[in-house]
């Protein structure tokens, strides 16, 4: 599957996704971020979603403008957010502040060497991020990224990426596991 039979397979209640995903898979519409960007912030934001069909989708998608190296850079980024995010996040929403000045203790080697330009891999964590909700990553990736000269209208276009990826990877599944009649729905 490819991205425009993705985006035949949204129904018709979801048609602003279907014209969202369009937009955010195209320089155009997610301005700051190169095409290869784009690939592998969604390929990244597609695997935290968690719908297989969604990520063979784009992962052909972002295999048009990455090399393999790169992509497993989006790979790594999903990966280790998967696992950081909900650490994370417990350190930071729990009450008791001493979990916070513990150590972490969670192997992240991946990330000193991720396959990808650092930044990429930064934009692809901070999506992945924003899909598993986690704010204290969110803030750490996003105060990374600005440090580096990347613009809050690149950050802003990855989380755009990771909002819509994340909603056609749940309608697809609703509609599948409901039996919407999805080849009618273009």
């Amino acid at each position: 599957m490819n991205a425009n039979e993705l985006k035949s397979r949204i129904p018709d209640y979801a048609r602003d996704l279907r014209l969202n995903l369009e937009s955010v898979l195209d320089e155009t519409g997610a301005p700051g971020l190169s095409q290869k960007q784009i690939g592998l912030v969604a390929l990244a934001s597609a695997i935290a979603s968690r719908h297989e069909p969604v990520v063979t989708a784009i992962g052909a998608e972002a295999a048009r403008h990455a090399n393999a190296q790169e992509l497993d850079g989006a790979r790594i980024a999903a990966s280790i957010m998967a696992m950081n995010n909900i650490y994370y996040r417990f350190t930071h929403l729990v009450s008791e502040p001493e979990y916070g000045t513990l150590r972490a203790s969670l192997r992240m080697n991946a990330m000193a060497n991720p396959g990808c330009d650092k930044m990429d891999f930064e934009l692809c964590s901070i999506a992945v991020s924003a899909i598993n909700g986690c704010g204290a990553c969110m803030d750490a990736h996003e105060k990374t990224l600005k440090k580096h000269g990347v613009s809050a209208q690149a950050v802003q276009s990855a989380v755009r990426i990771a909002a819509v990826v994340h909603a056609v990877a749940v309608t697809l599944e609703h509609a599948s596991a409901t039996g919407v009649d999805l080849a009618a729905a273009a």
